[in-house]
């Protein structure tokens, strides 16, 4: 794997490219924010934040993402498509940002940015898991299939932001999951792509973790669900690699059970899908007195082993040459455990139960929270 990387270091010069534009650029992108009025107003009960705050934060994302796109990637065939409908997504999100869409635009935006990346060959055309094989899809399904999964995963993103440096910091752990997975399947483009949105993501962090000087705004969380959604075609999707499949729905299963439990909440109370609430995870992080730094910590590290998960179903050879090999097989199967585990703390003990020890732990840590606050205010 060292080889490979030393041989492909586009990847890191892609990934600091990045995140050094963002940096620069995200505190001029909040201040033209404020003067255009891009400002999220606290005040609704789903809203964490105290204070007005810009949302443009996108820009930035799209700007160092499409710098440095731009200077390491090839554009010559679908990571032309990836950069044109990563614009297309953008603006749709900026309009949302200034004026807000109605569902139904926002949905033919997203699917216009889909609609490109597909035209330039980005799609999914095959699925393969273990047992199973590698199978082909006819292209009409498999452009219907596309569809979904990118204006799914814009969707997802989108619904993530809801708290301080969350989707950014989930979209950066996903990026270097995928850088990595990429490359070891042998896709250098997608794992330099990848590092690119991590390292966007990551300078972006640097402005947007608690307390948040700047918001993604609905520009940033249609971006970067649209580039991860692509990229996991490309770097993952399209190989012949027997858990393909697996590989973006365990790395990306923080926003899409997230977004599961909303939905399945608003199908049980009989709520529009597309009502902003707050039933979010997060949310109910805050209701049991998480503070918003503690809850997008916890975030990370669930992120982290869900990504550690996913790698460990590539590098650890459990079956190889149609022969399953104990040992590695036992490893695979404990970090499984270890994953599936996390998630049922995150889930039902956090989420569902709601420890009265859990809720007097976060209590001190939302005092501490309002001190440092107003600390910050009174420097």
């Amino acid at each position: 794997m060292w080889n490979v990387f030393t041989a492909h270091l586009d990847v890191l010069w892609g990934f600091l490219v990045a995140f050094a534009v963002v940096v620069v650029l995200t505190p001029a992108v909040g201040r033209v924010a404020r003067v255009l009025g891009v400002v999220d107003e606290p005040g609704e009960a789903r809203r964490m934040h105290r204070r007005a705050v810009p949302r443009l934060g996108g820009l930035a994302i799209f700007l160092g993402i499409f710098i440095s796109g731009l200077a390491f990637l090839d554009l010559s065939g679908a990571y032309r498509g990836i950069l044109l409908g990563a614009a297309v997504a953008t603006a749709v999100g900026m309009a949302d940002d200034f004026r807000g869409l109605s569902w139904w635009a926002k949905l033919g935006g997203q699917g216009a940015a889909a609609a490109i990346a597909i035209h330039f060959g980005v799609y999914i055309d095959r699925f393969s898991l273990p047992l199973l094989g590698v199978h082909e899809l006819p292209f009409w399904f498999s452009v219907l299939v596309t569809v979904v999964w990118i204006v799914g995963m814009m969707n997802v993103i989108n619904l993530l932001d809801g708290m301080d440096g969350l989707a950014a910091g989930i979209s950066a752990i996903a990026g270097v999951t995928f850088a990595i997975l990429a490359l070891e399947l042998g896709r250098p483009e997608a794992a330099v792509l990848s590092a690119i949105v991590a390292g966007a993501c990551l300078g972006f962090l640097r402005h947007n973790f608690y307390p948040a000087r700047i918001f993604m705004g609905d520009s940033g969380s249609h971006l970067l669900g649209f580039v991860l959604a692509a990229v996991a075609i490309q770097g993952a999707l399209k190989t012949a690699a027997t858990v393909a499949l697996i590989f973006p729905l365990i790395v990306l299963a923080v926003p899409i059970l997230d977004t599961s439990f909303v939905i399945a909440k608003r199908l049980k109370y009989g709520r529009p899908l597309t009502e902003p609430t707050p039933w979010h995870l997060y949310h109910r992080f805050r209701n049991i007195g998480f503070t918003q730094r503690r809850a997008a910590l916890y975030f990370y590290v669930w992120g982290l082993v869900l990504a550690g998960g996913a790698l460990a179903t590539r590098f650890v050879p459990f079956r190889s040459h149609g022969e399953w090999h104990l040992w590695p097989t036992a490893l695979v199967a404990g970090i499984g455990l270890v994953v599936l585990a996390t998630s049922l703390y995150m889930v039902i003990v956090l989420e569902i139960l709601k420890l009265g020890r859990v809720r007097a732990w976060a209590g001190r840590w939302r005092a501490d929270e309002e001190e440092e606050e107003e600390r910050l205010k009174s420097a």
